[in-house]
């Protein structure tokens, strides 16, 4: 039986650059399996974004999922990983091929943009909130 997650990641910074954390929360089956946030320490939005991303596919990768369907509320950064938009900042486009790197070890692998009004990105948003608070 093929392994599928389901992944949704966010990333927030306060102030741009500025305290930074990601999360991501991860499911199968319709049930919530993981979830987890880190503290980054000082990014861009579009970094911590990007770090969220990572952390959710890692995860995905250690678990052995073959397919996953990430949800991202950064137009940006869903928009990158599909090709849709070009990669101009240098310290993107590092954490970009860090994405990708593990992206191309999935059977299958989708990006979906969503809004900020998801359930799941809302409790993602909510840890990441919780970490900066705990940082500060």
């Amino acid at each position: 039986m093929v392994k599928r997650l389901i992944l949704y990641s966010d990333g927030g910074a306060r102030g741009n650059p500025g305290s930074a954390a990601a999360a991501f929360i991860a499911i199968e089956n319709n049930e919530i399996i993981k979830t987890d946030a880190h503290f980054l320490g000082t990014r861009t939005n579009n970094q911590a974004e990007y770090e969220a991303l990572t952390m959710a596919l890692e995860y995905a990768l250690q678990t052995g999922a073959e397919e996953v369907t990430c949800y991202l509320d950064s137009e940006l950064v869903g928009r990158q990983m599909t090709g849709q938009y070009k990669i101009k900042n240098p310290e993107i486009q590092k954490l970009y091929l860090k994405a990708h790197a593990i992206r191309v070890q999935f059977k299958k692998i989708e990006f979906y943009n969503i809004t900020r009004n998801n359930k799941y990105i809302q409790k993602a948003d909510t840890l990441v909130n919780k970490t900066l608070d705990e940082q500060t």
